[in-house]
């Protein structure tokens, strides 16, 4: 590697605190078309889901108090946002898979179609596309 050449960030993923890592997991594969491979610890307590390249980390914590969702402190507050390029199509896809639609397609004054689901821990997630 060449220190003279500037860094480029290359990705990022939230951390969620959640109460069970296996049942969370399987909740954003099956709910949200996510997918993992492995979920790290002995027992497990932690994974690494992935869907387009994009990526949410999941932390099992043994105080469940610690698990507040940012709709808790601010209402309408995601915990994690992610930008689409179909959101209608993707609307579709979790209410087809079951997922748990916290408010449906809407279109919002900052320039996004969006809609919000909710994993079972009661974190908020938005999907949104620019419609500007």
């Amino acid at each position: 590697m060449n220190p003279s050449i500037p860094a480029k960030l290359t990705g990022s993923a939230p951390v969620l605190f959640v109460r069970n890592v296996k049942a969370a997991a399987r909740y954003y594969r099956d709910a949200m078309g996510f997918s993992f491979g492995k979920i790290w610890g002995d027992p497990p307590t932690f994974a690494i889901l992935e869907r387009d390249d994009k990526r949410v980390m999941l932390k099992e914590i043994a105080d469940v108090r610690q698990i507040v969702p940012r709709s808790t402190i601010s209402e309408g507050l995601w915990d994690v946002y992610f930008w689409v390029d179909n959101v209608e199509a993707l609307y579709e896809e979790f209410v087809r898979r079951g997922a748990r639609i916290d408010y449906g397609l809407c279109d919002q004054p900052y320039g996004c179609r969006e809609f919000g689901a909710q994993d079972i821990d009661g974190h908020d997630i938005g999907f949104g596309q620019s419609v500007e």
